[in-house]
């Protein structure tokens, strides 16, 4: 069978499509239902997405059993039950860069007297340990929407040969231990493997709402233990707060990349009292112009942003001229410390990130922020994020 052809344009490019972990989870459920049912393996398995693309596959293996880990590697074997069928497609992420692309998805069903489908995973599949993901914790990490469409393809395959029982399907992920190493599951305390997810079935490449996705997932864990929580853009932001101890107040941190406005409005989603956010001045700088999405393929303000409130500082054409052709956020604060202005210019640019941080929550929880940059170390803190530092230095430091 060819390959999966739709596509999906960025930019000037047209990018392939895949399909997800759920998507073959309920198209070898399908297949392993017939199989079970008939004694026989269908020649291909078609599911509709919920993004209303079709997907149709040629099963990749099948055998009798489940199938099995041997250890904590990849290989596996199955263990000889007679009454289980296994079937296996394989993952197709199109263009994406997908750390599952290419594995191998096994669900075995075995039938039974009682009506009713009982879903769980196998080996190779992660469970939740901890609270506020799709799943609660303890079960397989098999979300939402997947659990749907194998449930609706065993459901199917048992009412077009009308069988009166039910069935129990494991979904199993032989390479699932080695591949969760490189997906975020360890630290959203997803153990054992990866996670068998896709809310419309369809991966599209270089998903931006998937990373979104992963942020609402981690803001909900850490808010699920602390109203109060800590955005950082990325690994400058974690490094800066664990020189500065921030570890000391306990309080979750959580990765927004360049998606600040989107974690905003989730921590108001789940009901934050509290977020700092601290951020490198080559990000931050970007929100005192508005702009909530950072990356620079969207907007790139620094210099605008330095330029325009260091004439308002008293800055001199020289200067302003010199700042526009700055090429870093650090070459534009060597300017302005040289011409005595660094001060003056910071004070004006946190107060204008404050106020456009209080104008995208609207009053939905406290904000307040901390700037800073690798060269010049603490540039300033906003009124407010000084006042949240305080109480967490009186609550948690006593």
């Amino acid at each position: 069978m060819s390959q999966f052809e739709h596509y999906v344009r960025s930019g000037n490019k047209n990018l392939r499509m895949g399909y997800t972990t759920g998507t073959c989870a309920s198209l070898a459920a399908g297949a392993a239902a017939r199989y079970a049912l008939t004694g026989e393996v269908p020649a291909e398995i078609s599911v509709m997405t919920v993004k209303g693309i079709p997907v149709t596959l040629e099963p990749h293996s099948s055998r009798q059993g489940l199938i099995v880990g041997t250890g904590e590697g990849t290989d596996f074997d199955t263990d000889g039950d007679e009454k289980t069928f296994s079937v296996s497609v394989i993952k197709d992420a199109g263009d994406d860069a997908d750390a599952t692309n290419g594995i191998e998805v096994w669900a075995s069903v075995t039938l039974t007297e009682v009506p009713g489908i009982e879903i769980d995973g196998g080996f190779g599949v992660g469970r939740v340990t901890k609270p506020g993901l799709d799943q609660p914790v303890g079960n397989a990490a098999i979300n939402s929407t997947p659990r749907r469409m194998i449930r609706q393809m065993v459901e199917e395959a048992i009412e077009e040969y009308g069988y009166e029982g039910g069935a129990k399907v494991i979904i199993s992920i032989p390479e699932g231990i080695e591949t969760a190493k490189k997906t975020f599951n360890p630290m959203l305390g997803i153990e054992g493997g990866i996670s068998v997810i896709g809310t419309s079935g369809i991966v599209e490449p270089m998903s931006e709402q998937a990373l979104v996705d992963t942020i609402e997932v981690t803001l909900r864990q850490a808010l699920s233990d602390s109203r109060d929580v800590i955005l950082t853009p990325g690994n400058y932001g974690e490094r800066f707060l664990m020189k500065e101890q921030f570890d000391r107040y306990g309080i979750p941190v959580v990765k927004c990349s360049n998606f600040l406005g989107e974690a905003l409005d989730c921590a108001a989603v789940e009901g934050a009292e509290t977020v700092l956010l601290v951020g490198h001045i080559g990000k931050l700088s970007k929100v005192a112009a508005g702009v909530m999405n950072t990356h620079s393929r969207y907007a790139d303000a620094r210099r605008e942003v330095f330029t325009a409130h260091a004439v308002l500082a008293g800055a001199d054409r020289d200067l302003c001229a010199a700042l526009m052709d700055a090429s870093t956020t650090d070459a534009c604060l060597d300017l302005l410390e040289k011409a005595g202005l660094k001060e003056a210019v910071m004070e004006r640019i946190l107060n204008e990130i404050q106020a456009h941080l209080e104008h995208r929550v609207r009053e939905a929880y406290r904000i307040g922020a901390v700037v800073f940059s690798n060269e010049h170390g603490l540039l300033g803190m906003t009124d407010p994020a000084r006042t949240i530092i305080e109480e967490w230095d009186s609550k948690f430091t006593d």
